[in-house]
């Protein structure tokens, strides 16, 4: 990623790749089956209740986030009556959520952060609830999918009557982009499809990482359109014994495909154009590539 699309993340309202917050993100993802255990080291678990009652004020701690309002003004808001805009603000009170200040209630600090991590949970919820076809299709054995840099991505699902979509959605982000790397647990587009492999062979600057068997059946199917790509330094190919899923790094998109397990067709595509979805994808590639093996001699699969 160049550096305009790192100064992008910077206008968007996302952390920016390599700053404090999304090392927290990165951080948080990784201890997050072991904060049940710190929480009850330090013996002060909040109150199940009190957790509900935030839950249930975060749509006023949202509009509080935005700015300071008056109580006719969280009134027309969140179009509620005047008794329960008086309920709302006398909670926030008393739980120094906020506080009251030329006619208007506004956050605490305190209330702030808390009414972030309200919205944080309601996406991460929302996203994983989304993310669904996908999630069932990742490996129970892999665990670096972190859920938060898709929380608007784009999810095309195979359908029944339409069973291509995501292929088809996969395929169009390819042709849109000039620069191409991933690892795939299959091919990463069936090997009939000639329009995803001449883009790879002629049109892109590509790096694919397969499962050997893959890779076999890609020079049995393409020999020398594949030795001929790779002469020309147009595409590089690695191999790994093991892969979690689907992975494409497009020029300002990243991708992960899942697929059926019994027939191998790609069930579920998701992409997005998050920084912090890039950042996170770029990490996850580079772990993956440090644990792979250049193909070097292409000739020794026939």
């Amino acid at each position: 990623m160049d550096s305009d699309q790192y100064a992008r993340s910077e206008d968007d309202g996302h952390p920016s790749p390599g700053s404090p917050i999304f090392e927290a993100i990165l951080e948080n993802e990784r201890n997050r089956r072991y904060l049940g255990e710190r929480l009850d080291a330090v013996d002060d678990r909040i109150d199940t209740d009190l957790l509900s009652d935030i839950v249930r004020h975060g749509p006023v701690l949202e509009a509080l986030l935005k700015e300071p309002l008056d109580r006719r003004e969280i009134e027309e808001r969140l179009a509620v009556s005047r008794a329960t805009s008086h309920r709302y603000t006398q909670w926030l009170n008393e739980q120094e959520f906020a506080k009251k200040a030329d006619g208007r209630f506004e956050l605490t600090w305190r209330g702030e952060v808390i009414a972030e991590e309200v919205l944080r949970f309601e996406a991460n919820v929302r996203t994983a609830h989304r993310l669904t076809p996908l999630l069932n299709a990742v490996c129970d054995d892999h665990r670096e999918f972190v859920v938060e840099p898709f929380v608007d991505a784009t999810i095309t699902v195979a359908e029944s009557n339409d069973p291509y979509r995501p292929v088809e959605r996969f395929i169009e982000l390819v042709n849109k982009s000039e620069t191409f790397r991933g690892f795939n647990t299959t091919h990463m587009a069936p090997l009939v499809l000639g329009e995803f492999h001449q883009r790879v062979f002629d049109d892109t600057d590509s790096e694919i990482i397969y499962l050997p068997h893959i890779m076999e059946k890609l020079f049995e199917t393409y020999p020398e359109r594949a030795r001929e790509a790779i002469d020309r330094g147009d595409l590089a190919l690695r191999t790994r014994d093991e892969l979690p899923y689907g992975l494409a790094i497009f020029d300002d998109r990243v991708g992960i495909g899942g697929y059926d397990e019994t027939t191998g067709f790609m069930q579920v595509f998701v992409d997005t154009d998050a920084p912090i979805g890039y950042e996170w994808a770029e990490r996850v590639y580079a772990s993956i590539r440090a644990d792979s093996e250049p193909l070097d001699e292409p000739v020794d699969l026939l």
